[in-house]
């Protein structure tokens, strides 16, 4: 009896090939905003709304 080889159907390849492109591309554009410090005045907003 032969056992068949499975391989990735095509289109997961190409899934994952675009997955990758996209979170370059996205850290490319916005790591530099996600690194910037959180400004004070939101932080308060934000500490105020949690102690509702």
């Amino acid at each position: 009896m032969r056992t068949r080889r499975t391989r990735e159907p095509k289109s997961s390849v190409s899934d994952a090939a675009f997955d990758i492109w996209l979170r370059r591309g996205l850290h490319r554009m916005f790591d530099d905003v996600a690194r910037e410090p959180i400004p004070p005045e939101l932080l308060r907003l934000i500490e105020e709304d949690r102690k509702k």
